[in-house]
């Protein structure tokens, strides 16, 4: 009992956190305002949150977890672009009901839209996202058997993929729809234009390409 009281307590916490982070902003939101608002002390918000950067980034945080977890456990057989297709669409769903346990995912479409409009977060965001792909390039390499400070696909790999995941997250987080399912189908719409993104030839016909049609074939790798 005592442990649940205190998830509902650092999840009250980060809920009027990210309220007030979208509404007010997030430069003008004191400690004080978000304790108020819970009725506890600034004591009890430092339980839980080294400060307002760390409540900002709560749930983008859990997320990253959620999903290079999901990269480490797609079959060993598939090929690397297409373990992070796989990973990155299949725990959309389960990222989503974890989310919804702590807060709407209305509420983080606007916390992520309030950190891409935020200078001081925006940077903290770029250098998440920085850590988070070398930590997605070495389970990468680790998967492929290969010396990440030797062979540069893993990090080439990741860092085509990250920018198709920032493309998409502006989007969604410009749109009005804010379902797990938009974002799903929008990330999957970008992933499917990443092989011919990447082609030589622009002019050259189309064909609608998925997971099966992969810019690094496992064919291609080196082992």
């Amino acid at each position: 009992m005592r442990e649940r009281k205190k998830q509902r307590t650092r999840d009250a916490l980060l809920r009027v956190a990210l309220e007030l982070f979208t509404t007010k902003g997030y430069e003008e939101t004191t400690v004080d305002e978000i304790t108020e608002a819970v009725d506890v002390s600034q004591r009890t918000f430092f339980r839980y949150f080294a400060n307002k950067q760390e409540a900002a980034f709560a749930v983008q945080e859990m997320v990253e977890a959620r999903f290079v977890q999901a990269v480490r456990d797609r079959p060993a057989h598939e090929d690397p672009m297409t373990a992070l297709r796989g990973a990155v669409l299949g725990a959309w769903q389960a990222m989503g009901q974890s989310i919804e346990e702590v807060v709407p995912v209305e509420l983080h479409m606007r916390t992520y839209q309030m950190i891409e409009s935020t200078p001081s977060l925006l940077a903290v965001h770029l250098r998440r996202s920085i850590e988070t792909e070398d930590v997605v390039a070495r389970v990468i390499a680790e998967r492929e058997g290969l010396d990440l400070d030797t062979d540069p696909r893993p990090r080439v790999a990741v860092a085509a993929f990250s920018g198709v995941m920032r493309v998409t997250g502006r989007l969604w987080g410009a749109g009005q729809d804010a379902s797990v399912e938009s974002i799903r189908d929008l990330t999957e719409t970008y992933l499917d234009h990443l092989g011919p993104a990447l082609a030589a030839d622009w002019h050259a016909p189309q064909s609608h390409t998925g997971a099966e049609e992969s810019p690094n074939p496992r064919g291609a790798s080196a082992h």
